[in-house]
């Protein structure tokens, strides 16, 4: 189901669009130039579009591992909940982190396990996965969330579990930042002493949200004397409220001259604020977590807006370089999948579906982003009967979010940045799958000033992208804070602008290419991602000059996917191996082989121009890289489309 929902949102992107070779155009402020280098434009303020290829498992610069099965799980009758935690402690006792930071997989066998508490995975270097994220309890792993107590409990923590936002400071580390102005996209900057630090240290970058930050962003454009706020709730931001924190880490150290690995997403101006950094003790972090191939169903009164039973599927909290993937999660009253105090997390070909509460504030935020969410990746996921299906929901300490190729279908409201200043989020090819719902706002996506909705939400997000997306009739609108910028380009609704159905009245943001097929590169995050790993791995070089030796075998994801005319996929050997590379379509035949002979230890690069054995093209449709090596096999899904 979920490669059909998928393949579904696509072509109706290419149906909107047409053709796309014969009309390509490029962003006027994002562009490749003469050298096939992508090229960013800032502002007469300094603004530019940010690079968010970092986000997701370990920045995206690794490939999601399979690791090897160290126990297993079967289900028992009654309560499955102290079954399942006893067994994932004692597994993870018995079984030390190796040096990559990994213990192995516990494997959940085929069945259906009843829990009435909370599932918890708090130790390091442990994946969880099921047998298949199917309904039927034969063949795949269904955990089937039962009872309401305590209520708004998680079925299934990941990670520490403490909303601690990485405040944990280690004792004499802080040193103010003298530089005068970091502009958003850029990370170095000096500071007072960088003595105490080393190259690999863990820092937090604090920006207190002083009152003359506030006043610059207008105390965050809360509206608070228009008609329809609420005395005393809907209130100018204060300070203390709006903190923005980076959690980085560095990379250089030059004198007092520190460079971090992710560039910043927002301008920090020291006259505004005095900005500061401090190493993060990482108390009670968990790392290297993975939850895979299982399927998480709540119970419900069956009833469409009981609100009785447990709140979200999956929490991922007090975590780093974790992932969940293959999971479809059902009948949650807040989300399928939440981040809080979480970075570099990847969820990826995940469906969170049938929500089931009241419509209305505080629900159904199938895929959110909570506090202290940073480099997070939602891929291939779908959404239905969603209120905000993709939102950030996370405030100021929440930044560098990338939704890419993402579906939601029967959303009663926008994915969008919801509340006070989370920076730089991307929704990059996103689909609606229906058209707005009658006597709901018409709203998709929204990069607007919520003013005092909710309580003060004021400006939700800035920094932030909607690119080559399609809302099937519905409106995006982009909108400009102050000092910041905002972007819809490329995408595709009934209106995409600066002003739309219960938005307030703001100056527009940049908008470009409203309804104009042909976007190059089609998708911005791909397009970052494969220049910055070109640069950080010099895929185009001989490895063995780079004596760049990959560490485990992996293969990436097909890029550009969908494609038309040519994709491409790099393969990582650690050590000489026969590697043999099929394309298959969906019923299993052998299309061509692209490769079968042996390579040495190094990263390759593979391309497939959409024909078949005899040079014919193929149809439109989705097909399948069967890579095999001497490590094992991997298999990549494409769509082609003619």
């Amino acid at each position: 189901m979920k490669i059909y929902a998928k393949y579904a949102g696509m072509v109706l992107g290419l149906l909107v669009c047409g053709n796309l070779l014969a009309q390509e155009w490029q962003s006027k402020i994002v562009y490749y130039d003469s050298d096939n280098k992508l090229v960013y434009e800032r502002d007469e303020e300094g603004n530019r579009i940010p690079d968010f290829s970092y986000a997701g498992y370990k920045n995206g610069n690794d490939t999601i591992p399979d690791l090897p099965v160290i126990g297993t799980i079967s289900p028992v009758s009654g309560d499955n909940t102290s079954n399942i935690n006893n067994t994932i402690f004692s597994i993870a006792l018995a079984n030390p982190a190796n040096s990559d930071g990994f213990r192995g997989t516990i494997l959940m066998d085929p069945g259906l396990y009843e829990v009435y508490g909370t599932i918890k995975i708090q130790a390091s270097g442990i994946i969880l996965r099921g047998a298949g994220d199917g309904d039927d309890p034969l063949t795949n792993t269904i955990i089937y969330g039962r009872g309401n107590s305590p209520s708004n409990r998680t079925i299934l923590v990941a990670g520490g579990g403490s909303d601690s936002r990485w405040r944990s400071e280690e004792s004499g580390t802080r040193t103010n930042i003298v530089t005068d102005t970091i502009l958003v996209g850029e990370n170095s900057f000096e500071v007072e002493d960088a003595s105490s630090y080393l190259v690999g240290d863990n820092i937090i970058i604090f920006h207190p949200s002083t009152d003359e930050w506030l006043s610059s962003i207008d105390y965050g454009g809360t509206r608070s004397d228009d008609p329809g706020a609420e005395p005393g709730v809907d209130v100018p931001w204060k300070p203390g409220s709006t903190d923005i924190s980076y959690n980085r880490y560095i990379t250089e150290i030059d004198g007092n001259v520190i460079t971090v690995d992710v560039p910043l997403f927002e301008t920090l101006i020291k006259d505004l604020s005095q900005s500061y950094i401090y190493r993060y003790t990482r108390s009670k972090l968990i790392t290297n977590v993975g939850i895979e191939d299982l399927r998480i169903d709540i119970e419900t009164a069956n009833l469409s807006f009981d609100e009785s039973h447990a709140y979200t599927a999956i929490e991922m909290t007090e975590i780093e370089d974790s992932w969940v993937r293959n999971c479809t999660m059902l009948h949650f009253y807040l989300s399928g999948v939440e981040t809080g105090t979480a970075t570099r997390v990847t969820v990826e070909d995940c469906d969170a579906f049938h929500p089931v509460s009241q419509i209305t504030g505080g629900r159904r935020y199938n895929f959110s982003v909570y506090r202290a969410s940073q480099q997070i990746l939602f891929k291939n996921c779908n959404a239905t009967l969603g209120r905000h299906s993709y939102v950030s929901n996370g405030v100021s300490t929440t930044s560098g979010i990338v939704f890419y190729n993402c579906t939601s279908d029967s959303a009663f409201a926008a994915s969008e940045g919801h509340r006070q200043w989370s920076q730089a989020l991307l929704y990059d090819n996103h689909r609606e799958l229906s058209e707005p719902i009658g006597g709901y706002n018409p709203r998709r996506i929204g990069f607007y000033n919520r003013a005092y909705y909710g309580t003060s939400h004021g400006w939700p997000v800035v920094h932030s992208v909607i690119w080559n997306c399609d809302v099937n009739g519905g409106e995006i609108i982009a909108q400009k804070p102050p000092r910041g910028q905002n972007y819809a380009i490329g995408s595709f609704g009934q209106l995409v602008a600066g002003y739309g159905t219960s938005s307030f009245a703001e100056p527009a943001g940049f908008i470009e290419g409203a309804n104009k097929p042909g976007l190059n590169p089609p998708s911005l995050y791909m397009a970052q991602l494969e220049e910055r790993k070109s640069l950080l791995t010099g895929l185009n070089a001989d490895p063995a000059e780079l004596e760049l030796i990959p560490e485990m075998f992996s293969v990436s994801d097909a890029y550009p996917n969908p494609f038309n005319p040519e994709t491409k996929i790099n393969v990582n050997l650690p050590e000489v191996s026969n590697l043999k590379i099929v394309i298959y379509n969906v019923t299993g035949e052998e299309i061509v082989t692209i490769t079968n002979q042996e390579f040495g230890a190094g990263i390759f690069s593979f391309n497939w121009n959409g024909k078949n054995k005899f040079g014919q093209d193929v149809s439109s449709g989705m097909y399948f890289f069967s890579v095999s090596a001497n490590q094992g096999m991997m298999t990549k899904k494409v769509i082609f489309l003619k």
